[in-house]
């Protein structure tokens, strides 16, 4: 039985490059929904992405 090698290629994009596209995409996404806890969750979840977005440029220094 031969095993399967791990994927350990990177993903495309920095880090704050894809929590950004996250971010977008979730208020897209609940855009199109009516109100209620899915939309609302999706809301959510948006803000807390861009919190991480904004402690991460705290944390990592820029040249």
């Amino acid at each position: 039985m031969s095993k399967k090698k791990r994927n350990r290629g990177r993903p495309p994009g920095s880090f704050e490059d894809r929590l950004g596209k996250f971010a977008e995409d979730a208020r897209i996404a609940a855009r199109k929904l009516p109100p209620g806890r899915e939309r609302d969750a999706l809301m959510k979840k948006a803000r807390q992405t861009e919190t991480v977005m904004e402690v991460s440029e705290w944390l990592v220094p820029r040249k």
